[in-house]
């Protein structure tokens, strides 16, 4: 599962030629925080702030957000929270900087960095949302992931054993054609991302001086 990532930089927005970002957001993103997500508008490409984790519409409560913030593509139609958002074709995209997963060095996990090798922010696969939650608007999103068993980075990481999950990277060359698609079958996307352009490091966790916002799962 991915619960944390660094959304793309304003100047990497830029390298993107994609429109302004005109909100202030963290540099770094846990399930419930606030982030830019690109989705396809009447007038084009545009950005809305979200919370990390899909809100469903029947939803009266914003904590379902901390176990809904990734989606198995395989079993999308089974989950009851992302049902609306398939049905209505409700695909973005997140743009990252990073994002983190867990790897067991010792039986021990640690944080680790995905990120690409040329620096450019990349967009990992979505669904959101919008409701009313006690009269307030919500717009939320939760990343898809898939079966990554067989990926050479992506199965390196998680818990020992045979689960392996890994985000959805949409390539830049189809980010248009996701945004757009009107369908809810999405296996023409699900397909792991080139090793060849990606790079992997151990990221220790920040120290804070109060309660840290990352899960306790990493050393």
């Amino acid at each position: 599962m991915c619960a944390n990532f660094k959304p793309l930089t304003r100047h990497q927005c830029q390298q993107l030629q994609l429109p302004q970002i005109t909100f202030d957001y963290a540099n770094e993103v846990f399930p419930m925080g606030r982030f830019p997500l690109l989705f396809c508008s009447e007038h084009g490409l545009a950005w809305r702030e979200v919370m990390f984790g899909l809100v469903p519409k029947w939803s009266t409560d914003l904590e379902i957000a901390k176990k809904t913030y990734n989606a198995r593509q395989e079993t999308l139609w089974d989950k009851p929270s992302f049902q609306n958002a398939l049905h209505k074709h409700k695909f973005g995209v997140i743009a990252v900087t990073e994002f983190y997963e867990s790897k067991y060095i010792a039986g021990q996990p640690q944080r680790w960095g995905v990120r690409r090798k040329d620096g450019e922010a990349f967009y990992i696969a979505a669904l959101y949302e919008i409701c009313k939650v006690n009269q307030d608007i919500i717009r939320s999103a939760t990343m898809l992931t898939m079966d990554a068993i067989n990926h050479s980075m992506m199965s390196t990481f998680h818990e020992p054993g045979n689960i392996k999950r890994s985000v959805i990277v949409i390539p830049k060359h189809r980010l248009e054609e996701w945004l757009s698609f009107k369908s809810p079958n999405i296996t023409s996307f699900v397909q792991g991302f080139d090793v060849a352009e990606f790079e992997c490091s151990y990221v220790p966790k920040r120290k804070h001086s109060g309660p840290s916002p990352q899960l306790d799962i990493f050393s």
